[in-house]
């Protein structure tokens, strides 16, 4: 397909980058960049990006290699602009809907989906049969189902009708804040559709930009479903390295030499430990302040939608406790700190890092935010400093915490006598000198990996870290979570299957729009993070460590096949109210299934 027009749904951290590329990339046949207009409604918060663009600026924050230069270039050839109008759409062969979605409580917010598709129907307005039908891709996250029964059915009850007026597809993105272009350039896509032909006409436009990655074509419950095991995996593994860290903590063992030798015996390894620049996609990850953005805390319950609206047991499921334990990674740093520390009240606390990833300026659910609203909240005289987050920051305006917001890193050092590092940016990484002779500074709370222990020996500064201690693990502690790890990798698996079973036996339609387990692992496993799942299975047994057994791989086994029975849970390693992805979904502590170890 040889698109002379795209329309892009919002100029996003998914829209802005695929916008920029297309424009400036020539199709596989050398054919030329098509004409690509980025739609942006008028909104008070957002609708400068429209005056950015055609100034040939991206309006992305953050630092994002390639995507300034590709904007000019676009926009100086006259690739490339953007406007209010939706209208811009009618006479588009190709549009992307790129808006953010996310989650309500256990359920998706499609707001503003509905609100993009809405203007593309009255764009065009009456429905016809053209000859080149335009073809439809949505990009933004969405959950399984998504496309056969809101997309397919929204368009429908307007007079549009999939494979006669538009064409259907998705493609859901796997860029990567803080390098969107080359996350892109890199990555495999999927691409997909409701009907074969669909998926195969966004290929042939997609190769254009996917100069070292692959277009994988297949069917939209596949691609929605896979999409999220790919997230909801990479959740569950944080959770699982949060455990292990907490446990190195307990023995004064150095996590990240674990998290070496254990990758290693699991064949999947990354260099990221000693590398914070380093992308980490090896089986134990880093754990951190927290878990933020749009995927990781959205696409796990996404994933458990459908099962979850039609009273499907979700008792066992690692997914969604994995996200309570992310969820509650703040509030573990404040306790840690006033273990350590003492009281917080009336101290002054300064954060480095507002975004939620390193090197970028987003702050989408960002954790370095929930852990301010909780430092602001033990009474603590706060400062926030991000060299990349804006100064009007709409996450920082909605906690109320613009007036603790500062650009000034000197002025962010001067005022804490504690820091919590948060975020790791690059510019943050020679910052330990600068800790360590820094007066009024009594503490760093190294909650992103972002220093080493060993920069404040010798110094009146008093360092504390996640799993920063300074013994070597010894060959049980290594077998041992390596086992823990299996264990849970094959509990996760078992219990996606499960998700299969039953989206395949509710959203299939016909052969093509349908799921197969084995295909869903596949697709997964193509992402950028490397969705590595163990194959599903029994298992009889989880070992211990020093009396601490990991909670997920405990579930992992209470939820495997044999053990049909739920064993029973000492009340000591219960803990109080376990969260289960909304306020209103407490479970109480005589049935929390969550079998952690004492002290934890």
């Amino acid at each position: 397909m040889r698109p002379n027009k795209i329309a892009v749904i919002g100029p996003g951290t998914v829209g802005m980058p695929m916008a920029a590329l297309l424009a400036t990339s020539t199709g596989t046949d050398g054919s030329p960049p098509p004409r690509v207009v980025v739609l942006q409604r008028p909104s008070a918060s957002s609708g400068w990006k429209v005056k950015a663009i055609n100034g040939g600026r991206s309006p992305l924050g953050g630092h994002e290699p390639e995507l300034d230069r590709l904007t000019a270039e676009a926009v100086e050839k006259g690739k490339l602009s953007a406007t209010h109008d939706p209208y811009t759409c009618a006479d588009a062969d190709v549009i992307l809907v790129c808006v953010q979605t996310d989650r309500i409580g256990l359920a998706p917010d499609y707001d503003a989906l509905l609100g993009a598709l809405g203007s593309i129907t009255r764009a065009l307005q009456p429905p016809r049969a053209r000859e080149r039908k335009p073809l439809i891709v949505i990009e933004s996250t969405i959950a399984p189902s998504t496309m056969l029964t809101v997309v397919r059915q929204f368009f429908a009850d307007r007079g549009f009708i999939d494979g006669k007026h538009i064409l259907l597809a998705n493609s859901p993105n796997r860029a990567m804040s803080g390098r969107l272009v080359d996350s892109i350039r890199r990555s495999d896509k999927l691409v997909a559709g409701l009907r074969p032909e669909a998926p195969v006409l966004v290929a042939s436009i997609y190769r254009r930009i996917l100069t070292r990655g692959r277009a994988i074509v297949t069917n939209s419950l596949a691609a929605e479903t896979a999409n999220a095991v790919e997230n909801a995996f990479r959740d569950v593994r944080i959770a699982f390295s949060v455990e292990i860290a907490r446990h190195c903590d307990r023995l004064g063992v150095d996590y990240r030499t674990l998290r070496d030798h254990v990758n290693d015996i699991l064949d999947w390894s990354d260099n990221v430990s000693w590398n914070p620049t380093a992308i980490p996609t090896g089986a134990l990850l880093l754990p951190s302040v927290g878990v933020g953005g749009q995927a990781l805390p959205r696409d796990g319950v996404l994933l458990w939608w459908r099962a979850l609206e039609a009273g499907e047991p979700s008792r066992n499921s690692l997914i969604l406790s994995a996200r309570s334990l992310n969820e509650g990674s703040p509030a573990s740093i404040v306790r840690k700190a006033r273990l350590e520390f003492g009281s917080l009240g009336g101290r002054r606390v300064t954060i480095l890092g507002a975004a939620y990833r390193a090197n970028s300026g987003g702050t989408r659910n960002s954790p370095s935010l929930v852990l301010a609203s909780l430092l602001r909240d033990a009474g603590a005289d706060l400062m926030i400093h991000d060299p990349l987050v804006h100064m009007n920051d709409a996450n920082l305006e909605r906690l109320g915490l613009l007036e603790q917001f500062t650009p000034d890193l000197g002025e962010a050092i001067a005022h804490g006598g504690m820091v919590f590092a948060a975020t790791g940016h690059t510019s943050y990484l020679t910052l330990a000198e600068r800790l360590r002779s820094a007066s009024g500074i009594e503490g760093v709370v190294d909650g992103c990996n972002l220093f080493h222990a060993s920069e404040f020996d010798g110094s009146p500064v008093r360092y504390s870290g996640i799993g920063q201690g300074r013994r070597a693990p010894n060959a049980a502690l290594v077998r041992s979570v390596a086992t823990m790890y299996r264990a849970m990798a094959r509990g996760v698996s078992n219990e996606v299957d499960s998700l299969v079973r039953f989206l395949n036996s509710r959203y299939a339609d016909g052969a093509f729009n349908s799921l197969d387990a084995p295909e869903v692992r596949r697709l997964a496993g193509t992402s950028w993070c490397e969705c590595r799942l163990e194959s599903p299975g029994d298992f009889r047994s989880v070992p211990e460590h020093e009396g601490f057994t990991s909670g997920l791989a405990q579930l992992a086994l209470d939820a495997a096949p044999q053990a049909a029975r739920m064993r029973p849970v000492p009340p000591e390693r219960v803990p109080p109210g376990l969260w289960f992805g909304h306020e209103f979904a407490v479970v109480q502590e005589r049935e929390t299934p969550w079998p952690l170890t004492p002290k934890q």
